[in-house]
């Protein structure tokens, strides 16, 4: 069995999360479409290769969470990150829309995007770290945190 991982602050996936949604619907607002690929890439770096690498999980690990008291609660980073690749996929399907002349389903499948990391930014709901946690239960993953 593999090891758990070490848990992580959860705020700095809410703070990339915030990032995300915000910038997407700028992006949308303002039809500024290579805003989704931005995104695809920011948000594959930290899934893949951890949060040193994601831009805005490491400006919020360098400068804002050093000002902030210890997080109450840690969380496993595996949902997260899960989460994350999903928007991946789902930023990189917009951005092949965009490329295919599709501009309707490409903000479509960005926004699903942007209001889900909005939704988890806002309230602390990811659903698709919800998700992991339901498979990751069936298959009696153990959870760090």
């Amino acid at each position: 069995m593999a090891p758990t991982p070490k848990p992580i602050d959860p705020r700095g996936p809410r703070f990339n999360q915030a990032v995300l949604a915000l910038g997407l619907l700028g992006g949308f607002l303002f039809d500024w479409r290579p805003v989704v690929p931005f995104f695809a890439v920011v948000l594959f770096l930290g899934a893949a290769f951890g949060p040193r690498y994601g831009p805005f999980l490491r400006l919020y690990a360098e400068l804002i969470k050093p000002r902030l008291s210890p997080a109450k609660a840690l969380e496993d980073p595996r949902p997260p990150r899960f989460a994350a690749a999903v928007g991946v996929a789902f930023l990189g399907g917009a951005s092949l829309a965009f490329l295919a002349g599709a501009p309707g389903w490409a903000w479509g499948l960005a926004l699903v995007v942007a209001a889900l990391a909005g939704l988890s930014a806002a309230t602390g709901l990811c659903v698709g770290c919800e998700i992991w946690l339901l498979f990751a239960r069936r298959r009696g993953v153990q959870l760090a945190g």
